[in-house]
């Protein structure tokens, strides 16, 4: 039974090829037979713009996915450049922070180098500017040698102002711009002087300048330095530039003309600052103070009538007598 089967299926098989075969070789012949070459070209001419059409359509849908495809990359490399330039700003304006530091820093080395006094570097980490008060907090403090009443300076070797509280590690700064800020200014032309007082705004006054001075635009106000009798020093050393003159006022009936001064630091932006370190302001250290040195009676010692000083001691002074009040009368 299972061979009578098989003997059917090849059977069915090789009829199956013959036919295929005889197919072929009819299309063969048909094929080159000249009117089915025509009809051929006829049916293709026929059909060609409905062919070119659907030629022209599936590019056009092959070349949208295509645009639609450069799209997406086009925005993934968008995304991606715009990312890369944000991280490029970002990395500049890292430098150029760095860079205008660097510049700062090396102001100060420089000028710490050339002054004449011993000074500490120091950062502004703190800041109060209300209507009333004009303060700074520095990084350092007492630890570094920083006591209260030390000058302070900014780049270029302009005043800052003074310290007026100290801590181990901080100290606060009264600037020149505070209204409870004086300084006795001393113009560079004339040498004549003034107080320096500071207000609301950042800009100086300079009152108490004799009205016979003549006053130029421009012109600089440094420290005056001004020794007071009895030897107490200027709490400011002399020298340190404060301002410009910006504008002045006179008054016809007045002995003295006010001048407005620009401050020559710009104490709104203060940074780093360099503290005097050195200097004592007020009254002279004890070993400086002048001696007591009553002339020595004649004959008692040596033959001299002048005075004589102990080896070592610095010349004496005599100070000047307070006024005695005047008596007060009855009517």
């Amino acid at each position: 039974m299972t061979g009578l089967l098989a003997t059917r299926t090849t059977r069915r098989r090789g009829i199956a090829f013959t036919i295929l075969i005889a197919i072929s070789l009819l299309l063969m012949a048909f094929s080159s037979n000249p009117a089915v070459i025509e009809l051929q070209r006829g049916v293709g001419f026929a059909f060609r713009p409905i062919q070119g059409a659907l030629d022209e359509a599936a590019g056009g849908v092959a070349r949208a996915f295509g645009a639609l495809a450069e799209i997406d990359r086009l925005r993934a490399d968008n995304a991606a450049l715009r990312d890369e330039n944000g991280r490029l700003a970002a990395e500049n304006a890292r430098l150029e922070e760095i860079r205008r530091e660097n510049a700062l820093l090396t102001g100060l080395l420089q000028l710490q180098s050339g002054f004449e006094h011993q000074t500490a570097a120091a950062q502004v980490i703190g800041r109060e500017s209300s209507e009333f008060r004009r303060l700074v907090t520095l990084d350092k403090g007492a630890d570094d040698g920083i006591e209260r009443g030390d000058v302070v300076i900014a780049q270029g070797g302009a005043l800052a102002g003074r310290v007026v509280e100290v801590g181990p590690n901080f100290a606060q700064v009264l600037l020149i711009t505070d209204g409870g800020s004086t300084v006795i200014g001393q113009l560079a032309t004339s040498a004549a002087t003034g107080e320096v007082v500071g207000q609301l705004g950042g800009v100086l006054i300079m009152r108490q300048i004799d009205a016979q001075v003549r006053l130029g635009i421009s012109e600089e106000v440094v420290t005056a330095g001004i020794e007071l009798n009895g030897g107490i020093r200027s709490p400011f050393p002399k020298g340190l530039l404060i301002g410009q003159v910006v504008e002045v006022r006179r008054d016809a009936n007045d002995v003295v003309q006010t001048a407005y001064l620009l401050p020559a630091a710009d104490l709104e932006r203060l940074e780093y600052v360099l503290v005097i370190t050195d200097y004592e302001g007020g009254l002279p250290p004890v070993e400086e103070l002048p001696v007591d040195c009553t002339p020595v009676a004649p004959g008692s010692s040596g033959s001299s009538d002048e005075p004589t000083l102990p080896d070592g001691e610095q010349p004496c002074y005599t100070p000047t007598p307070a006024p005695l009040p005047s008596p007060s009368t009855t009517p």
